[in-house]
């Protein structure tokens, strides 16, 4: 590994939230394209990283780190940025909605697009019809708090949970493709949209967008990823 950290990644998956972040920080790291068309997700030397067979993957001088909250978290502690400190006040308010953000948000979006995976497929439609009100909710109450401009949801300072929001907000507004997805209107949560126009601008945001193929308006008005390689689906 020529580089202290290695991304594994499918375009427009979770790995991006974790491109956001090293881009933001400024660090130098490789890719390696986990290609979900050839289903090398489930293959053994992608097993060998994650057991569970999930994208991002990122390898570290520490041994590779999975799942998205316990990676943005490490970058985050190990380059005292992007997150508050363990002994700052507003690290137990942080650390809160980070969790809430993987543990729920995160894991109800999941059965939004994977329903297939928790029920038999003719019921698909039914549970996402289901799941669709708890998200609304989510994003309400979410809204409430970029209302009271925490400093760590500022788009001009952001944070790793910020970027973690925006690449949810946009996958919503996106997936799954042949699916209803008009319960989802950006102008809803008009505190959150700020937020969303604002990093749009940002250095780390347009190369990500220049990687994966994101489009110009890659949160407030996203488009399918154009790719030059890889499958973001």
């Amino acid at each position: 590994m020529k580089e202290p950290y290695r991304l594994h990644y499918a375009p427009d998956n979770a790995s991006l939230v974790i491109r956001l972040t090293l881009e933001e920080l400024g660090l130098p790291y490789e890719t390696v394209l986990v290609d979900r068309r050839q289903n090398e997700q489930n293959g053994a030397a992608y097993r060998s990283l994650n057991p569970n067979g999930l994208i991002p993957v990122l390898e570290t001088p520490q041994g590779p780190i999975f799942e998205t909250a316990a990676i943005l978290l490490w970058l985050a502690d190990t380059h005292a940025r992007l997150a508050p400190a363990p002994d700052s006040p507003d690290r137990a308010a942080f650390l809160k909605w980070l969790f809430f953000a993987s543990n729920t948000l995160h894991a109800d979006l999941r059965i939004l697009f994977y329903a297939e995976k928790y029920i038999d497929p003719q019921h698909a439609e039914s549970l996402r019809t289901g799941i669709r009100p708890r998200l609304r909710e989510h994003l309400r109450v979410l809204d409430g708090v970029a209302r009271t401009t925490p400093f760590w949801l500022h788009a001009d300072q952001p944070s790793v949970l910020t970027y973690y929001l925006a690449c949810q907000m946009r996958w919503m507004a996106l997936y799954p493709a042949k699916s209803d997805r008009s319960w989802f209107q950006l102008a809803d949560t008009p505190y959150l949209q700020r937020i969303l126009m604002q990093l749009e601008t940002r250095p780390a945001t347009r190369t990500a967008v220049a990687a994966e193929g994101l489009g110009v308006t890659p949160f407030t008005s996203p488009s399918y990823a154009n790719p030059v390689e890889g499958s973001a689906t």
